[in-house]
């Protein structure tokens, strides 16, 4: 038994809905996660810029104008502390006290300043700042000026991050729900195939299954299955009357015999035995060629046929010609050394099918052709009987068909032989068909072939 994963006992809509969803929920998350990364970085360079500016204005002050005594915080709530030379705080916004260390450790030269992001400063523990450590030069030596303000944080702000998650759940809900619509309405041919196909049972194939308006995978798939269902319904229609065709020529010998037998046992002294024994006999011939005719049949049609060798066709039509005398003149002009790979025994079949077919419609004489030409082997068959009306040259490759000519000349037939013949040249790879000729009918084989290494080619005409 096959094991079949979680994942795979859900629908087709409902995988390709959630793998759709999936895909465009990763994209999303790249670009939000690209937008926050590329306005962050902008928000700290800005941030960055407005401290250092900061910074020059507020050194300028402090050299012009003295250090004031008090130093509100601004608008971006910064921390500033201002040291004189000789380290001691003189000026601070509130929360710093006198004996508050400085705000960062850094040391810039006398002639530059410093700046970096730093975290969890012991003034503002838990925290992100952005500090700065500016030199202010006086006439008593070089003062200190630090300032930190608000590190920008990985989500930027709510302004970002609000219409960010919105835009988020916007497309990936309307990529979800807009993919299990599409695949849905996608989908609905295919629903209403399976259930037309459901309703579609050995005995009436006479469904169709609906084909889309539009001209996609789908209604191709629809027309496959119509066409699969026209032929195996043919098929069927076909079996149903080989069955019944069987079954009327079973039982027509056998209900023969049946009324024979009762007509001699009712009359037993009045019976004709021998001749009741030899009309029995004809009865049972009949039913023995019908029986092979069938089985020969059923085993074309199953497929079955034994291994394929090298046969000299020549020296097959020659022995099958020579096995047993014909009630008329044969006339045959074979090629020697005229090669074809094949079954013999069905071959063997198919000769003498054409054979006894044209022992039946000849008046006096059979013609039996054998040519190998641009590695096709022809053989013709021919007799010179009434011949067969155009309009039924394919007719009578059908099978259990007679024409009402034939069945008056001779009824022994089973109608299966020329369909039998046929199928096996099929099987080889070859064709046999009706052409026309002056007079009668002219059966012609044709079989992929080549030549003997040794064949000469020459034409022998002979009578038998």
């Amino acid at each position: 038994m096959i094991k079949v994963s979680a994942w795979h006992r859900y629908s087709i809509r409902t995988r390709l809905t959630v793998v759709a969803g999936a895909v465009m929920a990763l994209l999303c998350t790249v670009v939000a996660v690209f937008a926050l990364v590329a306005v962050r970085e902008a928000s700290v360079e800005e941030q960055t810029k407005w401290l250092t500016v900061h910074a020059v204005e507020t050194a300028k002050e402090i050299r012009h104008s003295g250090v004031p005594s008090y130093l509100p915080p601004g608008r971006r709530n910064e921390g500033i502390q201002v040291f004189d030379p000789a380290g001691t705080l003189v000026a601070a916004t509130p929360g710093f006290s006198a004996r508050e260390p400085p705000i960062t450790n850094l040391h810039p030269d006398v002639d530059a300043y410093t700046i970096a992001r730093l975290c969890d400063l012991h003034a503002f523990p838990g925290q992100c700042k952005i500090v700065i450590s500016y030199p202010v030069h006086k006439a008593d030596g070089v003062w200190l000026l630090n300032m930190a303000v608000d590190d920008v944080p990985w989500y930027v702000g709510p302004r970002l991050l609000i219409p960010l998650a919105a835009g988020w759940l916007l497309l990936v809900g309307a990529t979800t729900a807009g993919t299990y619509r599409t695949v849905g309405k996608t989908l609905e041919p295919v629903g209403a195939i399976s259930g037309k196909l459901a309703q579609i049972t050995a005995s009436d194939l006479s469904h169709r299954v609906p084909v889309p308006k539009y001209q996609d995978e789908l209604r191709d798939l629809a027309e496959v299955a119509n066409k699969t269902l026209d032929r195996a319904q043919s098929a069927v229609e076909q079996q149903l009357r080989f069955a019944s065709d069987a079954s009327h020529d079973l039982r027509s010998p056998l209900a023969a015999m049946h009324v024979q037998i009762d007509e001699a046992l009712m009359y037993p002294k009045e019976t004709d035995w021998p001749r009741t024994a030899n009309a029995l006999l004809d009865s049972v011939e009949r039913l023995e060629d019908l029986v092979s005719d069938l089985l020969q049949t059923a085993r074309l049609d199953a497929g079955i046929s034994g291994p394929h060798d090298h046969i000299d066709l020549t020296a097959l039509v020659a022995a099958e010609l020579d096995r047993r005398p014909r009630r008329v003149t044969v006339i045959r002009h074979l090629t020697s050394g005229v090669m074809i790979k094949g079954e013999r025994i069905g071959l063997v079949r198919l000769l003498n099918n054409l054979l006894d077919n044209a022992e039946r419609h000849a008046d006096s004489t059979i013609t039996i052709s054998l040519t190998l030409k641009a590695g096709t082997a022809a053989l013709e068959v021919c007799d010179d009987g009434q011949g067969i009306a155009p309009d039924q040259q394919e007719v009578i490759f059908q099978r259990f068909v007679r024409l009402e000519a034939s069945s008056r000349k001779d009824s022994g037939g089973t109608g299966l032989g020329l369909p039998i013949a046929r199928q096996i040249a099929e099987a080889h790879g070859g064709t046999l068909t009706l052409e026309d000729s002056p007079r009668g009918a002219r059966f012609v084989l044709r079989l992929p072939g080549h030549a003997a290494p040794s064949a000469d080619h020459v034409r022998t005409p002979a009578k038998v």
